[in-house]
């Protein structure tokens, strides 16, 4: 039998411009479906886990044709409440060099931000499943979002199956201090926290020394003291950080640190070519995750999540296309992009 993964969130209408053009530029648009924790069963499915996607969309095509979309991945969506008004949607303008990327919402009233805790029964969503994972993403949505995340937290925790949960701090969406007083809750429950420096400070508060994102420059000391307080704060198993040094639109430096309490790990850095960097923090969470569940130790993890991450940069739309041979070849060494025959 398969091991079981249920994540909840937001699943959206993806609609990006044509390669590198600007909005202003455009007159069509690409679409895909994606969201953090919708893309994160995705992976796992292609990894040969149960990926199970909770979420509420709304009655009609456009919800069913979200659904189709990753199902056809086959993740389990029996689970997904039906109902509400839309389904939420996002622009997505590719940047290049030193010109960024950019994302506009149009979310607000989107089902899953008006989801009801009635409409899902997590003793039997959970049943079996040895793993639950959200975002912060979800519980910015709506009071009612964050109630529901927290009801999930709870419940998984009652029947004893480990949480995660990947920070992702949106401020198009909620205030620094909104999201710490809500994720500070949230946390209790939490076993796994992932996320990158940047989360850590806007949603829970810490921060890492002589860190600037926007000069290409980390310090790991800065961060393993960060770890360290998390880990007295709220007692996390494991936490993840995802390192990225932004050298351009187009070019990242990325890797990860890791700590259990005891130990702290950086993975080997890869330089990427970004073709698409939109849920390369999400194949970074299944891919950690997937190491985790299969009995990798926290290094071995810490390297799968790292090469499946590296290589989504290199793959279109929210989803990580990424195989299970393509991720192992990849930590074992083999980044030479050579045509495969």
């Amino acid at each position: 039998m398969l091991k079981k993964v249920v994540t909840l969130g937001e699943i959206m209408l993806r609609l990006s411009t044509p390669g590198y053009e600007r909005f202003v530029q455009a007159d069509s648009f690409d679409v895909t479906y994606g969201g953090g924790e919708a893309n994160v069963a995705v992976a796992l499915c292609n990894y040969g886990l149960n990926g199970t996607f909770v979420t509420k969309v709304p009655d009609g095509a456009i919800g069913q044709s979200a659904i189709n979309h990753i199902r056809r991945y086959g993740v389990d969506t029996q689970f997904i409440a039906r109902g509400g008004k839309r389904l939420g949607i996002y622009f997505l303008e590719t940047g290049a060099s030193m010109r960024a990327s950019q994302v506009i919402y149009d979310r607000a009233g989107a089902s899953i931000a008006e989801a009801e805790l009635g409409d899902f029964d997590f003793d039997k969503i959970l049943d079996s499943a040895v793993w639950f994972h959200t975002t912060g993403i979800t519980p910015a949505l709506s009071d009612k979002a964050a109630a529901l995340t927290e009801a999930a937290l709870k419940a998984a925790k009652k029947k004893g199956i480990t949480t995660s949960i990947d920070l992702n701090y949106r401020k198009k969406l909620w205030s620094k201090e909104k999201a710490r007083e809500v994720m500070t809750k949230l946390c209790e429950y939490v076993d796994v926290c992932i996320g990158n420096e940047e989360d850590a400070e806007t949603t829970l508060g810490f921060k890492s020394k002589n860190t600037d994102v926007t000069k290409g420059q980390l310090n790991l000391d800065g961060y393993k003291d960060v770890f360290r307080q998390m880990k007295e704060k709220f007692n996390f198993k494991y936490i993840a950080s995802t390192l990225r040094e932004s050298h351009s639109a187009s070019d990242n430096g990325w890797s990860a640190l890791s700590y259990d309490g005891n130990d702290f790990y950086h993975s080997r850095q890869y330089e990427v070519r970004i073709v698409d960097r939109v849920g390369s923090g999400d194949s970074f969470a299944s891919g950690f995750i997937y190491g985790l569940i299969t009995g990798m130790n926290m290094p071995d993890a810490t390297e799968f999540g790292v090469a499946a991450s590296a290589l989504k940069h290199t793959i279109p739309g929210d989803l990580n296309h990424a195989t299970l041979p393509d991720v192992m070849n990849l930590m074992k060494g083999d980044a030479s992009g050579r045509v495969q025959r």
